[in-house]
């Protein structure tokens, strides 16, 4: 039996809460995320700060100015994956006090097939088929500021194309639409807000992640950032500005 404590974080907000909600809403309404007629939302919940983080500020938001939808997480487990490698009874104990469906899926990858493109196509897919299987084709992921900021340079050193992370994406292949509400949320504001509410502690155990091209770039951009104090922010903000939009097309 696990003895964690198993953190929930709800209003009445702090300060620091009150500031990613608003941001939240924000994006929401910037990016019309969550359409009137949408009843049900799905996320992809590894564990993390940045998932649990998404998943407390929706859950709060729901019936404050938007409809009360429905929330479901879907987390994908296995030998080797992407994520936090948090226990699965810690995820369900907190979606159970949310009154949030938990619904587990595995991922086939070992560690001779381990490689972040494979596990994430794998990934995407093994989430986007549990969404549809419980009626919802919007699926919301924990991608924040800095990770827009990362892939706009993955994109740029690797295909010469200026594109970001975009806060809306409809999957014609998959027929699902994914929104990124922390799209406005800096890293470490979300790593503030988990270390408030006791969530901080979790980590990415994925062997092949911390040698990943998207660690470099987050590495140059720690490096660059001695210099150029706003450049994650000025970043993501270009990227929202000029990037490619053609994925957002359906």
């Amino acid at each position: 039996m696990e003895s964690i404590k198993h953190p929930i974080a709800r209003p009445p907000w702090t300060g620091l809460g009150k500031e990613l909600e608003s941001a939240v809403r924000k994006a929401i309404f910037d990016f019309s995320l969550l359409e009137k007629d949408v009843a049900k939302v799905a996320i992809a919940l590894s564990g993390g700060k940045d998932s649990l983080g998404l998943l407390y500020l929706l859950h709060a938001l729901r019936g404050r100015g938007f409809p009360l939808f429905d929330l479901y997480a879907i987390h994908i487990d296995g030998e080797f994956s992407c994520g936090s490698g948090i226990g699965e009874g810690y995820l369900k104990t907190i979606c159970t006090e949310l009154n949030v469906p938990f619904i587990r899926r595995e991922s086939t990858q070992t560690r001779d097939t381990l490689e972040c493109y494979r596990c994430s196509r794998e990934r995407r897919r093994l989430i986007f088929d549990a969404a549809k299987e419980v009626g919802t084709t919007v699926i919301a992921f924990g991608h924040h500021r800095d990770d827009s900021a990362q892939t706009l340079l993955l994109n740029l050193f690797h295909k010469a194309e200026f594109a970001a992370n975009l806060p809306k994406v409809f999957m014609q292949s998959y027929g699902v639409t994914i929104i990124r509400p922390l799209i406005y949320i800096a890293e470490e504001s979300l790593r503030s807000f988990a270390k408030e509410y006791g969530f901080a502690r979790i980590t990415c155990q994925c062997p092949v992640g911390q040698n990943s091209k998207r660690k470099t770039v987050d590495q140059l951009l720690s490096q660059i950032e001695q210099h150029f104090p706003h450049v994650r922010s000025n970043l993501a903000r270009a990227g929202l500005l000029y990037g490619s939009d053609k994925a957002s097309r359906p």
